[in-house]
């Protein structure tokens, strides 16, 4: 009898496993991208990921979470070397991203809808400068790739330089409250 106990419970916990699984992220493969917006312009640049892994249950993410080492923050439309350090420097001072407090962000997924077309809708938490916020996006499947296009309402993470959202009379040196991250998850 206890055999057959073991044996149920090793077929059991053998299925279980089978339907969940957890899939490394390829840093090397994988991309983010950012760009942000401002009266007349607009800059972009990347940011590395640290780690990564998605959760699956029959192709549905179930789980997951993304590590972005803030260190790595690049400029990437600025040729000038000096105007492209300065922006860089300036971005990971605290007047936006802090990066010296705060050297990662991450996004950890709470749900996710079943794919279809290729398509399923993620929410999460994001975390940026110490700072978590509830949001939502569609990812786009293609191949082992999972790419999505988010907007981040940086005024939400305490990032206020140059916003209007926290400072009146700026004029044209508004910055966007709003940048964008391409994001390419490659497993």
């Amino acid at each position: 009898m206890k055999t057959l106990g073991l044996a149920i419970f090793v077929l059991l916990a053998s299925s279980l496993t089978s339907l969940a699984q957890k899939v490394e992220v390829n840093r090397a493969a994988s991309s983010v991208k950012w760009t942000g917006k401002k009266i007349g312009g607009s800059h972009h640049g990347a940011i590395n990921l640290k780690s990564g892994y998605l959760e699956f249950n029959n192709d549905q993410i179930t789980g997951g979470k993304v590590i972005i080492d803030m260190n790595s923050l690049s400029n990437e439309d600025l040729e000038d070397e000096g105007y492209n350090q300065k922006l860089v420097g300036h971005l990971k001072s605290d007047d936006f991203f802090g990066v010296d407090k705060f050297p990662y962000s991450s996004f950890e997924v709470t749900s996710a809808t079943k794919f279809s077309n290729g398509k399923a809708t993620v929410s999460g938490k994001l975390s940026i400068k110490g700072k978590t916020e509830n949001i939502s996006f569609d990812v786009v499947k293609n191949g082992s790739a999972y790419i999505a296009k988010v907007d981040v309402d940086r005024s939400k993470f305490d990032v206020r330089y140059g916003s209007d959202s926290f400072f009146d009379n700026l004029g044209d040196k508004v910055i966007d409250d709003i940048f964008t991250l391409d994001i390419k998850l490659q497993l």
